[in-house]
This record gives C-alpha cells, structure tokens and sequence, in this order.
C-alpha cells in the first residue's frame, strides 16, 4: 500500500467528522524539519496541545482511535513517527537514538508548531520518552501519561545489569536486542509473521502458552517467545496491520531496535538526573493482562508510581487488557485521556 501521495505539509486542522480511523489518507499528514532530522506526523484538532508518543513495534498509528476522540474534545493532537519509525528520518548511529535526541526532537517539534505547552502521553518506549521529556522541560509539557510501561527513575546500575539480576540466566528482550545485526535480521524475515505474533501475543486476548513469554533462553531466537495466531483479534483489523506490514517492510527494524541499544548510554549521559522525579500532574493506564508487567521488579515500579510521579492522579490497570491499550481498548483510554485532560482547558 503506497501512503505517499496522501502525505503533505499542512496546518492543524478541524476534525470534519468524516475520519476512517483506519484509513491512513483520512488523517492531516505533515513534515517538519527538527532537530537535524525530518519528522513525520499527523496534526488534528485546535486548542490545547496534546502529543502521543507511539512505542515499539508500533507507529503514529496506533493512536488513530484517539486521535479524532480528542480532536473532538477540543485538542490539537500531534502523533508523530519517532524517529527512526515509519516516514521519519532514520539516522545511522546507534547513539542518535538516545534520550537526549529524543527529547530533542519534542523540543524541537513543539517550536515548529508555534506551541509553548503541550500535555505528552507515551506508550511503551514512548512513555521513556514522555517520561524524559516531563522531567527534562517541565516548562515545555506540563502534562505526563504512561501507558502500559511504568517507568522507573534513573537506577543505581546500568539498566542492562538490572535487567541480567532479573532474567537470572535467561535473556529479556531488552538485553536481546543490545546484538547488533541478529535481532534486526529475525524480525525482519517475514515482517507479517513478526507483527502478526507480537501485537497478539502481548495482548490480553492471548491465553496460556500464546502469551508473550517475557525471557527465552540464552541462544532461542527472540521470535519464539511470540506466538501467531489464525485469526485476529477484531480490535486489529486486516487493513491496520497492513498498514504497519507495508511501513516495516520498507523500513526495517534497526532503527527502531537502537532505542534499546541506548539503554546503557541513556543511563551514563543522565548521571544529573539522580533523585528526579516528575512532579506535573500525570496518569498511568496499563492493563491487567500485561505480560511485561509480570516480573516483580517492573510490579514493584507500577507499585511505587506514586514516589516517582508526586503528580500522579490515577493509575489504571483495565481488566482483560494486554500491553497495548490503546488498540485494544479505545474507548477506556480515550475516557480516561479526557477525563484527565479536563484540567488543562480550564
């Protein structure tokens, strides 16, 4: 599927009403040059500013069931493709993925937008970023949500050192991906197969033994903790996973991977943000049926949410939901997005 020609610069715009959430050509596609590079996102809506930040394996598009609830409520919605996903610029060096690059690129996208504040909601490798942001430039964004990835302040030790204790001799995807080149070439086999399997089975409506399994063993292909299955789930449509088939293909998974292999660096270049915590109003959403908050080190950080956001109004947990709320569970998120966006418009 060629998305090219629906793409332009354009201007925020009212919602019509007529937006097929998911049909890429129904959103305002824009470019902006930020940060050193050219980045890619969708701008809906007019008033207070909100920015959704996408994890991994996803795209800005995994936020198009919010998108046009927001806009509706009164919002001008900017979804970008982080860079190194989708139609954003994809830079070479492992090194231009780390966090101050990322949140370089907020920055910088907000002064494009002619913005001075803005609320930023991130998922999964998003939410670092959000996260980052929200400590970072507290006068910039003076809203945080995470969803689905508690994240935890700067450690002790380098994240990779945790992250073995954790896995005991088994190997989490995090520390699979510090490989240069294998994981890359694995997810990037069969680009259908890969997504297919992960988007199911990190979701709440995989059971039993097609639910993400957290470690493999050290030498198992990353691939085998996922498990593909014959029919989708109807929160994902044909066309949706099309969509992020089409965009992998042409793009690959490295870039993507690099966030990961900035876990370390991202940890040695923050040394100054020691005992920082995120004091703006903030709300987690996550689900109940979440594989990857299994292990008692990431509970303990959903659990002490609180100590590391003094801004917290809410955490969420929404049964019968996985790791990917947002396109499991539209309507939930977007009406406690809302609700927690009230205060800002006043």
């Amino acid at each position: 599927m060629d998305t090219s020609a629906a793409l332009r610069i354009g201007q925020p715009r009212a919602v019509s009403g007529q937006m097929d959430a998911d049909d890429p050509a129904s959103f305002n596609h824009c470019f902006a040059e930020v940060n050193g590079i050219r980045m890619h996102y969708i701008d809906e809506g007019e008033g207070p500013l909100v920015i959704l930040l996408h994890g991994f394996p996803y795209l800005w598009y995994m936020w198009r069931r919010q998108i046009g609830a927001l806009a509706a409520a009164g919002f001008r919605v900017v979804v970008p493709d982080q860079r190194g996903f989708g139609q954003s610029d994809r830079p070479d060096a492992i090194e231009a993925y780390d966090m101050s690059q990322s949140v370089g690129d907020m920055v910088g996208l907000m002064k494009a937008l002619g913005e001075t504040s803005a609320v930023i909601v991130g998922h999964d490798l998003g939410a670092w970023v959000a996260q980052a942001a929200a400590m970072l430039r507290p006068d910039l964004f003076r809203g945080l949500v995470m969803l689905n990835t508690p994240v935890p302040p700067r450690g002790k030790v380098k994240p990779t050192i945790g992250l073995r204790e954790m896995a005991k001799g088994r190997v989490y995807h995090h520390l699979y991906f510090q490989q240069i080149g294998k994981p890359d070439r694995e997810f990037a086999s069969d680009p259908r197969k890969t997504l297919r399997s992960v988007f199911y089975s990190v979701s709440g409506s995989a059971v039993g033994a097609e639910r993400w399994r957290l470690f493999v063993e050290a030498g198992e292909p990353i691939l085998n903790a996922f498990t593909e299955p014959k029919e989708f789930p109807t929160w994902l449509s044909a066309r949706a996973i099309d969509y992020y088939v089409d965009e992998y293909t042409r793009t690959g998974f490295t870039s993507a991977i690099n966030y990961y292999r900035c876990r370390d660096r991202n940890w040695e270049i923050t040394s100054f943000l020691d005992g920082a915590v995120v004091r703006q109003p903030s709300l987690f959403i996550g689900g109940a049926a979440d594989p990857s908050l299994e292990p008692v080190e990431i509970r303990s950080v959903y659990d002490g949410l609180d100590t590391y956001l003094p801004g917290l109004q809410k955490k969420v947990l929404l049964p019968g939901v996985g790791h990917a709320a947002a396109e499991e569970s539209a309507d939930q998120v977007n009406a406690l997005l809302l609700e927690f966006l009230e205060q800002f418009t006043r």
